[in-house]
């Protein structure tokens, strides 16, 4: 396992301590709280095991206030909510691609990663995901440092952790990467997000009503991580700009490919900061920023760059 692997693992390990503490002292604090039934306990956990599969643990809207620091940046310029009209405009825009569930949704990422939160040097390496489109197969991935002698790492099947027990594996295959058949309405949408809920691992104590106060944006975090047909994407940042809770924190970012870009903070991350990138002018999604939050300071974590997306038929194969 690489520098950056590691790095990320620990820091999801920390997240999810701060999660369920966080859980267990508001359940202490709130004995009427409903528990989660069955429908709404999530399935599948959001760590598919590798360095941005997805970094943070999302709380779905179990969080304390967070607070936002932006330093000397000058003010923000438009709103989150007009960050995502445009977004979904620029989205409409995108060609469409389709794919049969037995094919691979193929995703690479430039990625950059602090070895230890808070501190420590940064690495940075292209990482490679085959996730399956129908959620028949293990995602697999490969790893190539940016300033290391080596080239691409063998591809490694990666397996979703057992929420009970860290270090256990489950045969389970992760949700489906193609989203083809979502609403291609903002309202539409939103209903069947409600009725097909996006599942994590949430502990016991997380009422019902409250962890689905942010489902939109866990929603969205997961669905950018795989493929989502244009018209559907553009319907789920048109839905966004409509969800209170998200802020641009700056309106001059540079991603891990050196792209400039705006970046909008979502709601519902305990311990850390959890961005979305687009571009500053198209608008288009890059890709994300996680920031490691301790004593009130922040500091960026990771960044991942989205640099391609397409259609595959198996593993190891490039577009």
């Amino acid at each position: 396992m690489t520098r950056i692997e590691e790095s990320s693992h620990g820091f999801e390990d920390q997240l999810l301590a701060d999660l369920k503490t966080h859980v267990v002292r508001r359940s202490e604090a709130s004995p009427a709280a409903r528990p989660l039934g069955a429908r709404a306990r999530f399935r599948h956990g959001w760590r598919l095991a590798g360095a941005f599969g997805l970094a943070a643990v999302l709380t779905a809207g179990v969080l304390a206030v967070q607070t936002m620091e932006t330093g000397d940046q000058p003010p923000p310029t438009a709103s989150a909510s007009e960050i995502f009209r445009l977004a979904a405009s620029a989205a409409r825009q995108q060609p469409e691609l389709t794919a049969r569930p037995d094919q691979y949704v193929f995703t690479e990422v430039l990625a950059t990663s602090q070895e230890t939160p808070g501190s420590g040097p940064y690495v940075t390496g292209r990482v490679q995901l085959w996730k399956s489109a129908g959620g028949v197969a293990h995602t697999q991935r490969r790893y190539q440092s940016e300033t290391g002698p080596d080239g691409w790492s063998e591809l490694e099947v990666l397996r979703l952790d057992d929420p009970a027990d860290p270090d256990r594996k489950l045969d389970a295959f992760p949700p489906p990467a193609y989203h083809g058949d979502l609403p291609t309405d903002p309202d539409e949408l939103l209903r069947h997000l409600r009725e097909h809920p996006v599942e994590l691992h949430l502990p016991e104590g997380a009422d019902e009503e409250t962890s689905s106060e942010h489902m939109p944006y866990v929603t969205a975090r997961s669905m950018l991580d795989g493929y989502v047909p244009p018209r559907a994407l553009a319907a789920l940042f048109e839905l966004l700009a409509e969800e209170p809770g998200a802020v641009v924190v700056s309106d001059d970012v540079v991603d891990a490919a050196g792209r400039h870009g705006v970046a909008i903070r979502m709601p519902g991350v305990i311990g850390a900061h959890y961005d979305l990138v687009f571009d500053r002018d198209t608008h288009a999604y890059l890709g994300t920023r996680l920031s490691h939050l301790r004593d009130g300071k922040e500091s960026l974590h990771s960044a991942s760059a989205l640099l391609r997306v397409a259609i595959v038929d198996r593993p190891g194969q490039l577009p």
